[in-house]
């Protein structure tokens, strides 16, 4: 609900946080001045929306190969939106050379983000597991971000953020400079869960505000 202006000039402005996109937007008066005349005036202002989209047939994933010298490894952002009928698969794998994995997996319509500290020297408290959103195999666009600043990991899923602080060495982890989109390259890596590839459809997928799918079509 969103409270417009009390007298006949002012104007009352609204940005919303998340964007949205659709063919129709429809306005439901909930209330008035009781003091004025009843009525109302509403412009809607948008922005440029750049769609890039990917579709995955549960048999097929998407590899990006990253240049290690122009990354920071204690700051990652990773976006993407998606949407499915299937109420499992991976979304998101990224390993490393001692175990340590980050594996962002659809499990019975719900998100779940799974942090792997592998080193064997480390305690099992090392691992985190982090369920977002219900429902999310409905054939909707769901939205996704990760947001990694040393041991701060923001998780996003549509409207709901969890933080929270990773436990261990978080900072360092050893992660190899490729993440795999829709699946894991080879069978029975750590960090799947289900083992099951995606089925569905991707869009506009970010890593560091580079455009994957549109690199991968052009290349």
């Amino acid at each position: 609900a969103f409270s417009g202006n009390s007298n006949a000039d002012s104007v009352v402005y609204y940005k919303l946080q998340h964007s949205i996109k659709a063919r129709f937007l429809r306005f439901v008066p909930l209330d008035w001045n009781p003091s004025g005349r009843i009525g109302m005036r509403i412009e809607v202002y948008g922005c440029m929306y750049r769609s890039e989209v990917v579709g995955f047939d549960g048999k097929s994933f998407l590899i990006y190969t990253f240049n290690q010298r122009l990354m920071s490894s204690l700051k990652d952002a990773i976006s993407l939106k998606f949407k499915t009928m299937q109420s499992d698969g991976i979304l998101l794998y990224r390993a490393g050379k001692n175990g340590d994995h980050i594996t962002l997996e659809l499990l019975k319509g719900k998100l779940s983000l799974l942090i792997n500290l592998g080193d064997k020297t480390r305690s099992s408290s090392a691992e985190i597991n982090i369920t977002l959103g219900s429902l999310l195999d409905d054939q909707h666009w769901h939205s996704v971000l990760i947001e990694h600043f040393n041991n701060q990991v923001n998780f996003t899923v549509d409207k709901h953020t969890r933080h929270f602080r990773a436990k261990g060495e978080f900072d360092y982890l050893d992660l190899e400079y490729e993440l795999s989109f829709g699946g894991i390259p080879v069978p029975g890596k750590s960090g799947a869960l289900s083992h099951r590839n995606f089925h569905g459809c991707f869009e506009n997928i970010y890593f560091n505000e580079v455009n994957v799918i549109d690199l991968a079509k052009r290349h």
